[in-house]
């Protein structure tokens, strides 16, 4: 079976002006990164579809995406509306990242309750549903548990067909296999339980092959189709190799050792969607023009 390449995204939320964050999204497409990505929590600078639209009016080729909207945020058929706005716009560039949303600052600050899980993610199995038809319908009706939507004229029509691609960022069996039947990416989240020291503890194999497991059973024949990738939250390059227990949410080491330890997560496990966080920017760069074949490996 050929391997997928490989993909690099980096999620930034911090700007202070137009032209710092003009500037930022050039960077990172002349760095060779695949996608900008932008948060969608209160706590950062910016807000997600203001900053990507003005993302993509000032880069070329760089792909852009949110990170993910919190679908408690916004009613389903609007946050389509938006997102079919923003890939028209961009000429087919963006990436419609979604989540059931997890942080309790988010809710706690703007008074929106915060709803049990299983609630939540009944909530974004909705959204799926009503976003897909919105991008590929004249008109929605919709009526589920949670929506009603009523002879909806579904426009803008988005640029890509037939429609953004949407990636899906969630770590419980139940939304991981939402996402396998109905997302075409998923960022799966491992067990980052950190020691006393705030040290990320090891994340077990069989966890990985489970996870994978879930979604390989819930998508079908249409697993060789999805994405499946990872976030690190911390990259730490060092000049000598070094060894410490794996978290998946975390790389320490050479720049060798870290391309290695990529390539074994692909071939082990298929994942090939990394994204790192805006403090990984310049060094984990030349990792990226290694693994995206700039570089002769």
């Amino acid at each position: 079976m050929n391997q997928k390449p490989f993909r690099f995204g980096l999620a930034a939320g911090r700007g202070n002006s137009r032209t710092a964050w003009r500037d930022k999204a050039r960077k990172v497409e002349d760095l060779g990164y695949d996608i900008l990505l932008v948060p969608d929590h209160v706590t950062t600078d910016l807000a997600p579809i203001t900053a990507l639209a003005v993302a993509a009016e000032a880069t070329r080729t760089l792909r852009i995406g949110s990170f993910v909207f919190c679908n408690d945020f916004r009613h389903p058929a609007l946050l389509a509306r938006e997102a079919a706005t923003l890939d028209l716009l961009s000429e087919g560039r963006f990436e419609l990242g979604l989540g059931a949303g997890y942080e309790l600052k988010d809710y706690t600050q703007t008074g929106i309750p915060f709803d049990a899980p299983g609630l939540r993610v009944s909530r974004l199995e909705e959204t799926l549903l009503i976003t897909r038809q919105f991008f590929t319908e004249e008109v929605i009706n919709f009526s589920g548990r949670h929506y009603t939507i009523t002879g909806l004229r579904c426009s803008p029509r988005p640029a890509q067909q037939p429609y953004p691609p949407i990636f899906l960022g969630g770590s419980g069996k139940r939304l991981l296999s939402i996402g396998a039947r109905l997302a075409n990416s998923l960022g799966i989240g491992f067990q980052s339980i950190t020691d006393a020291q705030g040290k990320f503890l090891p994340t077990a194999p069989e966890e990985i092959e489970e996870k994978i497991t879930w979604i390989r059973q819930a998508a079908g024949e249409r697993f060789e189709q999805l994405e499946l990738g990872y976030t690190l939250f911390s990259v730490q390059v060092t000049n000598q190799r070094v060894h410490v227990p794996l978290n998946f949410h975390t790389m320490i080491g050479t720049q060798e050792q870290i391309i290695d330890e990529l390539l074994e997560r692909r071939a082990r496990f298929g994942l090939t969607y990394v994204q790192v966080t805006e403090q990984s920017l310049d060094f984990f760069a030349p990792i990226v023009a290694r693994l995206s074949g700039k570089i002769r490996l």
